[in-house]
């Protein structure tokens, strides 16, 4: 076993909604600075949110990694009624991807879609003011599931 391999997990799901062309970048941490506009005018970031426990058989255990996948978009981009269907629009093509099958060539078990293990995949909309600007923003919770990732001594 070689634990969680978060680095390789991060970069797979980074790497991932690159290849998808929406993003102007994709960020593998929080940002600390407002994103800047480019030519599609949205941004993403990858952020490890939580790693919990779970069975998997009577020596070892897996876990449940949570990364949260937030994508940024100006308030005042014009024109303002294309907001909402641009951000939702890669947030579902991001889903569509994270239901399928996705391992992330390999590293994880399967996307916990439905919750089996915690909270499911979702987005959960909202705004953020960062550095004066506000920012219309769609957060995706994303749990993976790793089989064997430690082992279990009495």
């Amino acid at each position: 076993m070689a634990g969680l391999g978060v680095a390789a997990v991060l970069d797979q799901v980074t790497s991932h909604a690159s290849s998808l062309g929406l993003f102007d970048t994709v960020n593998g941490h929080e940002p600390k600075s407002a994103p800047t506009g480019g030519a599609s005018g949205l941004t993403a970031a990858v952020w490890a949110d939580a790693v919990d426990s779970i069975s998997a058989g009577l020596a070892l255990t897996g876990s449940r990694l949570v990364f949260n996948i937030r994508l940024y978009t100006s308030m005042t981009a014009p024109p303002l009624d294309a907001i909402d269907p641009k951000i939702v629009d890669a947030v579902d093509q991001l889903m569509a991807a994270y239901n399928g099958a996705f391992t992330l060539n390999g590293l994880i078990r399967e996307v916990d879609v439905f919750g089996a293990n915690g909270p499911g995949l979702s987005a959960r909309a909202g705004y953020i003011n960062q550095d004066g600007k506000l920012m219309r923003v769609m957060t995706i919770t994303l749990p993976l599931i790793v089989n064997d990732v430690w082992t279990q001594t009495p």
